[in-house]
Formats: C-alpha cells, structure tokens, sequence
C-alpha cells in the first residue's frame, strides 16, 4: 500500500527540495494543532495528508504565475516562500498579518507572491483563475494559472461555468480537482454519482488527467508537464488529485462520521513519511540530513511564531477601516468641450466606452452578444470592427463566471467592463459581486477594476424578469460604487469615470431612457465626479430627492403644475452627496424622496433617515417616500403604469403640500 516512486530525470537536489517543501507544511500544522487546543488561534482547515497536491503542484509553476489555492493548501503558500512571521500574524489575527486582522486563516491572497485568495463560497475562485489565464492569452506572455477546487466543489455552479468559458475560450488553467472523499461530512456518494472527476473533461472538450494526489514526484512531474504544455499551447486541463484528508473539515468538526478503516488504509499512503522513507532508501538523505533539515524548519517556525506574538493586538481604528475600503483614486476631472452634437443616451454611452476603449489600451468588453450583434441595445455596435474580438467578447451564458474573470483581469493589470444583458440578470453573479469585487480589496489590499453595466428599470412592458430596479441590493455591499444617471451627458461623463476608477462600480442604465432621452452631448472625452448631485431644477418650496427615471418623473410635474421645487439628482448612490441634500431640504423645508424602485427596502428609507438624522430642525413636514408598488413588476401596460411611483406621484406632492 505504499506509494512508489520514480524520479525520473529529477537530481538529488531537487529531490531534497522537494522533501524541504512538503515537510516545512506538515511541521507547521503539526505546531499550528498545538496552538489551536491552547486557544493562541480561533480556526484551522488541516491539509495533513494532502500536502503533496499542494506542494508539488506549485513548485512546479513559475514563480510568477498566479496560484489560486483552497482551505487545505497552506503548501501553496510556503512553497512560495511567504514569511512566517506574517502568515503566523494572519492565523493569530495581527496588524502585519496579509487581512490586518480581518478575514481568518486561509481566506487571503498576496499580491508579492502571486496568489489569489479564496472565500468560502466554493469554486468562485475558478472564474477568477479564467480572467487571469485570459489576461497571459492577451499579453502572449506563455504563462499558465492554477486553480485549486475540492471534490464537494464541483457541485457549485461556478464550477461548470468556469470549467466552460476555458475551455471555449482555450486558456491556460490547470483546474485542480483534490479528490478526498468528503464534502465536510458528506461523503462522495452522496455528492455526486459519476465515477471519477476525469469523466466530466469530456463533456467540456478539455483534457483530463489522474494521478496519484500523495505522490509528490507524481505531482510535480505532471503538473510541470502540463503547465509547460499550456502555457505553449494555450488551453485547460482538468487535474484530478486522488487523496484522502486525514483530519476533519476544519478543527472542530472532528471526524467520527470517517470509518476507521479507511483511516488505517490512508495512514499506509502518507505523502510526508513515504517521501522521507523513498529518499531515505534512495541514499539521497541519511539520518543526518533529515535531522539537519527538520531542525532547520523548526527553527524558522518558531522565529516566525516568536515574531507574530511579540506584536501588539489589532487596536481598532474605524478610520482606517473606511480608508481601505476602497483602492486610492484621484480623478483629475476633465470639463465638457463646448464640441457637441445631439445624442440619446444610448449614443452617448457607446461613444463612452469607444473612448474609454482608445485611451485605456488594455481595457477588455465582455457580455452576452456584445460582438457582432452589438448588444441587445447596442451599446457595443460597431466596436469589434475596431478594437477586436480579444477585446470585445462574446460571451457563454454564465455571469458568474464573466464577473469572475472580470475580476481575474483586473488582478492580471487590465480594466475590464462586463454587460449584464438585464440588470435582472445580475442574481446569476450576485455571488462574484457581492463576496468577491466588493470585498478584495479591504480583505488584502487587491482593486477590482471592473464596471458592470446593468441596463434597468420599467415603463417598456417587458415583465417581472426584465425590468426590476435592483440597484438598491448593491448600495447594501460596502466596496462596491453604485451610478445611476438620468440624462445622456451625465451617461457619459461617469461612464468615463468609471473606467478611470480602479474600483469596481455598478452602472445603471435605464432601458426606456436609452432612446426617448437626447440632448447636445461633447464629442470629446470628459469626466464627471463621482459623489456631487446635479440640482436640475431650483426653487424653494419643496425638494424632491431623486435619481434615473425619477429625475423625469419630477421634472414633468414640477413643470406642468408650476412647483416652486429643487429637484435634485443624486447621479450616483455611492458615494451619496449628503451635503447637496442637506442644503437643499434646509433651504426648503420639505421634502419628498422619488424613486423607482420598490418602496419598502428601497435607497429612500436610507435617505430619508439621514434626512431626519441631520436636518430634523429644519422640516416644515414629516420626510415623504415614494417608490413603486411592492409587488413584482407586471407585464400589460395598465398594470405597469399603475405599479409604477410615478402613478402616485401627483398625489403625494399635494399631500406634501399642503401639510
């Protein structure tokens, strides 16, 4: 039952590297177990007995090519030759550690090292390895990814879609597959019915390979093998890594649901022993050497762990937990020109992105029909003609999977705009946005460059799965930036600053305002500031608070009934301009806060709170809300237009009124 190994061509030095490599992980688990029981750390996903795949595996990449691990890869990390004192201050929680305390044990990536870091949701990691792989594929660089997934993982969604986008679009991704029996306490037959992960290559075209995940000459060797391969001849390859964890899911979860038995047969197969015994029998090592090498591991473990305990607790800082975030960015704002020519605003937007695509050269388009076809709005009409289809890509339909290798790109040094087809489409990648762009950045310091264009809203009849106004869901998400424009010129302006920012940013587009709205545009290439509100209309009765379609909903009854209003566009949600809305309900008194959106859970309830929380001594009346009717959006005409805010919009003013 124990393994056999060939070295093949592998020298005695490389040999004993690779013996350093596997042993230093198993050391500092075997003291990080210790740590746990005496309470110096919260949590630990134990990698014992699977330290091969890990190790193995990244050795055999370049240094300079990015590794997207799992819980169980703490080889990836050591491989790459991180510090230990800093990686022992991210499993104890300290300032220096890669999340300064903010995300625990593996859930961190290093920008330095090359490695992408993980959430729990499973297999998102994977859309986010197709980005970078697509961004080598862009640069010519001849450089591979690769990405770590768990048996109970292929289940996800993000699995497939990224496993399908690879393989349609050729990039060079080793998908590891560790196969070791369990999805925490669920074992693989309950988990899925095929026979082994190879299977599942064929039904994406792609490549498939299984080895041996114990086996550390195994490993290396195939995964050397197949990364000088793909990096030459870009293309996917699955790699399924048969092994077993020794241990439970994570710490606590024990393992009383594993028979022994298969403890006792896994036991006989453990990649560090039979290593050390092969090289031991090999005459590469002696007794000697192995002590010489464990002394030298133990020492740096405890330099490193003397190191992260000497420093002083995380002491809270709100401050400088806001100022992270978001990654910096000043916009040197450029004005309008005084060239202009009449455009709507779905032309207003497409001159957008051709600008922002001629100034930003390694900005890349991705969504659903944006090729040839344009767009289902055409948005992109005309672009692939000029820039092309590396740059403006259609794509399979899998949003999960594009956002994710929207965000891949942006780690791999491009700007990258995704179109959701329909803002209604966003739930399909709600994951990727909420739990990955959102968060990358204030967790370990990585921007997302990426704008998710998200055409919205009701009034076209188009029914509850193409018209709902979403945007609310996203102002709830810290790290995200939330725009939602009204006129053509203000389209333009943000869209471009959008692109400027390194941030990701969802941009709204209201679907009825493409092509009923137009008004005389700069042809030239300008910006408008992200957090400053636009006060379309001035007066001193009454302020409505509003943004997208609101702006026209307002404007249409202010002018029919002679309203002596500020009608305020707020432009973006976040950042939100507090002061132009504070200034404009204190010089007024009254307020009314417009959108479309679903009244209850909508943006309003948040305005109107900060409202009553910093003007309250300046109301003439209690702060109004309207929104939409809390239902979902019906299809037929009558029934829209009666669910729509602005049916009551009338009604509600007077009543505002005459308080």
């Amino acid at each position: 039952m124990s393994l056999v190994f060939n070295r093949g061509n592998l020298s005695n030095e490389e040999l004993i590297g690779l013996y350093k490599g596997i042993l230093k992980p198993r050391m500092i688990e075997e003291k990080m177990l210790i740590l746990l029981r005496q309470g110096k750390i919260s949590k630990w996903f134990s990698g014992i007995g699977q330290e091969a795949i890990s190790v193995g595996s990244t050795l055999a990449m370049h240094h300079d090519e990015y590794v997207l691990p799992m819980h169980r890869n703490l080889g990836v990390f050591t491989s790459r030759n991180m510090p230990l004192n800093r990686l022992f201050a991210q499993f104890q929680g300290k300032a220096s550690g890669y999340t300064k305390g903010r995300d625990r044990s593996f859930h961190f990536g290093s920008k330095e090292e090359n490695i992408v870091g993980m959430i729990s949701h499973l297999g998102s990691q994977l859309g986010v390895a197709d980005g970078i792989a697509l961004g080598n594929v862009l640069k010519d660089n001849q450089k591979a990814v690769l990405a770590f997934t768990g048996d109970g993982a292929t289940s996800q969604g993000d699995f497939h879609e990224s496993l399908n986008v690879a393989a349609v679009w050729n990039l060079p991704v080793i998908f590891i597959i560790e196969n070791n029996g369990y999805g925490l306490s669920t074992p693989s037959s309950e988990q899925f019915r095929c026979k082994q992960f190879i299977d599942k290559g064929i039904g994406y075209g792609m490549e498939a390979h299984q080895i041996d995940g114990n086996n550390i000459i195994d490993v290396f060797q195939k995964v050397s093998e197949l990364r000088d391969s793909i990096a030459q001849f870009p293309r996917p390859i699955l790699l399924e890594c048969i092994t077993f964890r020794m241990r439970g899911h994570e710490e606590a979860s024990g393992v009383k649901y594993v028979p022994q038995e298969l403890f006792d047969y896994w036991s006989q197969k453990d990649p560090v022993v039979n290593y050390e015994n092969y090289l031991l029998a090999s005459n590469v090592l002696d007794e000697g050497l192995v002590y010489e090498i464990r002394e030298m591991i133990k020492q740096e473990i405890e330099q490193g762990l003397e190191t992260a305990y000497a420093e002083e607790k995380i002491i809270a800082n709100r401050a400088v937990e806001l100022a992270d975030l978001y990654a910096p960015f000043q916009l040197d704002a450029i004005a309008a020109s005084d060239n202009k020519k009449e455009m709507r605003m779905i032309d207003s937007i497409a001159n957008a992105i051709d600008l922002a695509m001629q100034k930003h050269f390694n900005l890349v388009l991705m969504g659903q029909d944006i090729a040839e076809y344009g767009g289902v709005f055409k948005a992109t009409e005309g672009l692939v003609e000029k820039y092309g289809k590396s740059r403006v890509r259609n794509t399979p339909l899998c949003e999960a999977a594009i956002v994710g290798s929207a965000l891949g790109l942006s780690i791999n040094g491009h700007k990258s705009m995704m179109e959701m087809q329909f803002a209604d489409f966003v739930t399909e990648g709600f994951n990727q946005i909420v739990n990955n762009l959102a968060k990358i950045h204030w967790r370990w310091g990585q921007n997302a460059d990426v704008v998710v264009r998200m055409p919205t809203g009701a009034g076209v009849a188009a029914g509850p799965f193409h018209s709902q106004s979403n945007e609310a869901w996203f102002t709830h998400v810290p790290g995200l930036k939330v725009v939602y424009p009204s006129s053509p010129a203000d389209a333009k302006g943000l869209l471009l600053t959008a692109f400027e920012d390194p941030n990701p940013v969802m941009f709204f587009e209201h679907k009825a305002l493409y092509r009923s709205t137009h008004e005389d545009v700069s042809e030239d290439y300008y910006t408008i500031p992200f957090g400053v509100a636009n006060l379309v209309c001035e007066g001193n009765r009454v302020s409505i608070i509003t943004y997208g379609m609101g702006v026209h909903w307002a404007k249409k009854l202010v002018e029919a009934e002679g309203i002596d209003a500020d009608v305020l566009d707020l432009r973006t949600l976040v950042p939100i301009d507090t002061e132009s809305i504070y200034k404009s309900v204190r010089k007024t008194g009254k307020v009314l806060v417009l959108h479309e959106d679903n009244q209850f859970g909508g943006i309003g309830g948040e305005i109107a709170s900060l409202i009553n929380e910093n003007c309250f001594e300046s109301l003439d009346a209690p702060v109004k809300r309207l929104g939409s009717l809390d239902t979902p959006i019906p299809f037929i005409n009558e029934l829209e237009a009666s669910y729509l805010a602005s049916s009551e919009l009338k009604a509600c003013m007077d009543e505002l009124l005459a308080y």
